[in-house]
């Protein structure tokens, strides 16, 4: 099976490919490299799965040197005439599309980057999988799609009409767009609405890298809402074990939304931030210094996955405490994370 996966210079799609290659499937991974983080971070995933910083360039399939199934492409979604090619080319059996304009807040500052990504390449990879008879098509949605729901946990049944920020309105569009294509093409498609991804490799604009590096350095971090958030902390393994199983789980054409299906994947255990710091400071071995500050605009106070029917559909379990993954994202982040 030969499984396109975009953003596999990202957190997710980076964990993502190295699981499907050990687990024999042929990928292709595609990613733009954009600096809305730093880019170093990304050349470093990409290094891991075999892919030389020197050899890539636009457009360009580069054969990995350390996975004989593995190739990669620095494009953008946006490209239709290059996306098109390639589908045409590769022949790909099924499509996993990670690669977005991710954060809430950087949504506010940079609007048009969301539209960009998120609204216009989507749009472009439906058509590719419409045109290409692809099998089954998985991409990512958001917790953040449920916006300030008062329901918790968060389930699938729950509306999500009230998106609080832009980021959050492109993953609902995303959705939206993808029920249209699987109920006029009969495309399978699956969103999954991650709720809190963290581990090594992370990301260094989201909580335990601006943590750690906060702490190990002595100086403050941000505590938003004086402390009073809770989320869904989920660790990597969990998710991409997850998405694998998900891979496989080709929506029913007889279920009540015929080729289309959406879940929550999370780990359904909430954890309060400050409950979070107290376990980062134990893994440390530092206490952390404190700057409390009000909420910031678009975040939300909670959210809490109610994964009940990815469990039920695909046997989806997590099952790594709080302390386990902190204790093996410090343990990278202490040896291996370039910028710390």
């Amino acid at each position: 099976m030969k499984i396109f996966i975009t953003g596999t210079a990202g957190f997710i799609g980076f964990h993502l490919a190295k699981r499907l290659l050990s687990d024999g499937y042929e990928v292709v991974g595609l990613d733009n490299i954009n600096d809305y983080y730093d880019v170093r971070l990304k050349y470093a995933r990409l290094k891991e799965t075999g892919i030389d910083e020197s050899e890539i360039g636009y457009g360009k399939l580069i054969p990995s040197a350390t996975y004989e199934k593995y190739r990669f492409v620095k494009a953008n979604l946006e490209d239709r005439e290059f996306l098109e090619n390639l589908f045409a080319s590769e022949k790909f059996d099924r499509v996993v599309n990670l690669a977005a304009q991710a954060g809430v807040r950087y949504s506010i500052e940079n609007p048009h980057a969301y539209i960009d990504s998120n609204i216009v390449g989507f749009m472009n990879i439906l058509e590719c999988c419409r045109r290409n008879r692809i099998q089954h098509l998985i991409y990512a949605s958001s917790s953040s799609v449920y916006g300030n729901n008062q329901n918790v946990p968060f389930a699938e049944k729950d509306r999500v009409d009230y998106p609080i920020s832009l980021y959050a309105a492109t993953k609902k569009a995303n959705e939206l767009m993808a029920h249209a294509y699987s109920h006029l093409y009969q495309l399978p498609a699956t969103g999954l609405r991650f709720f809190t991804v963290y581990g090594p490799w992370g990301r260094p604009d989201m909580a335990p890298i601006l943590f750690a590096k906060a702490i190990t350095e002595g100086k403050p971090i941000k505590v938003f809402n004086n402390g009073d958030l809770s989320r869904d902390f989920t660790y990597i393994a969990d998710i991409i074990e997850g998405v694998t199983k998900v891979l496989l789980h080709i929506p029913d054409k007889n279920a009540e939304q015929p080729f289309y299906q959406i879940f929550n994947i999370g780990n359904s255990q909430p954890v309060p931030l400050m409950d979070f710091i107290r376990t980062m400071e134990e893994a440390l071995g530092i206490k952390a210094i404190l700057q409390m500050l009000p909420m910031q605009l678009g975040d939300m106070k909670i959210t809490y996955a109610d994964t009940s029917e990815l469990e039920q559909a695909v046997n989806y379990k997590p099952a790594t405490s709080l302390k386990e993954g902190v204790g093996k994202f410090v343990e990278w982040y202490k040896t291996s994370y370039l910028l710390s």
